[in-house]
């Protein structure tokens, strides 16, 4: 789980949400200093400034996953795309850059495809990766990392009890509401919901590594802060797999 000092900083991450940039470059080639970095297997950690972390924040970026704004400054959008790739890798989640994530960046891959008939539009949520694809045209449009719902029992301040559990199936966009929206369950941050009013894909503090909602599917704020403008609402098919 992340350091709780970690999360002080989402609010002014989210006040200077910057949308990443398309590249210009193929995802398969990988910019100068990555493969420079990738080659000396250079650890970049939380908190690092240099030249190298904004290297794997442009190559991030490139990729589909969200890292902030490239500004060699290795903060919390960074950590969370960070996580997102390795999860899509099938590496550690870890809390820094390690050599094994240098040469997956080097030669990378795109997340396992969940449905492939499903739609050249669609948002793919992986519960056993813990990854949520959106795709454009068939192509990812944007890679998250996400925390779904913990297995834990719990009971609901609004009333009754039961297993926190993201459901699996098929289902679509139905709505959106900014800002904080208060539920039975406790706050969601931009919900896009799937199902009634209950089930969303939303900001949240924390989303750690671990699944830990009651079964909604949370996204880092900086990425809920404009998340809703890449799909459409009501009708973006939402596939859900373990």
């Amino acid at each position: 789980m992340r350091r709780m000092w970690m999360v002080l900083l989402v609010v002014p991450a989210v006040l200077g949400v910057i949308l990443p940039a398309t590249a210009q470059a193929s995802p398969k080639t990988p910019a100068r200093p990555v493969a420079a970095a990738a080659a000396h297997h250079e650890t970049l950690r939380y908190g690092m400034r240099s030249g190298s972390v904004k290297a794997l924040q442009k190559r991030l970026a490139q990729l589909k996953y969200y890292p902030g704004k490239a500004d060699g400054t290795f903060g919390l959008d960074t950590q969370e795309a960070v996580w997102a790739f390795q999860e899509a890798h099938g590496l550690p989640g870890e809390d820094y850059v390690s050599s094994a994530m240098w040469r997956d960046l080097a030669n990378p891959r795109e997340p396992r495809v969940l449905v492939p008939g499903g739609g050249a539009d669609r948002i793919e949520i992986n519960l056993h990766t813990e990854v949520l694809v959106l795709y454009k045209d068939n192509r990812p449009e944007l890679i998250s990392h996400v925390s779904t719902g913990g297995g834990y029992y719990f009971c609901s301040p609004g009333g009754g009890c039961g297993t926190a559990i993201t459901p699996t199936g098929n289902f679509h966009t139905l709505s959106f509401a900014p800002g904080w929206v208060t539920v039975p369950l406790g706050a969601m941050y931009n919900p896009v919901f799937f199902i009634g009013s209950a089930y969303a894909i939303h900001g949240d503090i924390p989303v750690p590594l671990q699944p830990v909602s009651h079964g909604c599917v949370r996204i880092p704020m900086d990425i809920a802060a404009f998340f809703h403008t890449l799909v459409q609402v009501p009708g973006e098919p939402v596939y859900i797999r373990d």
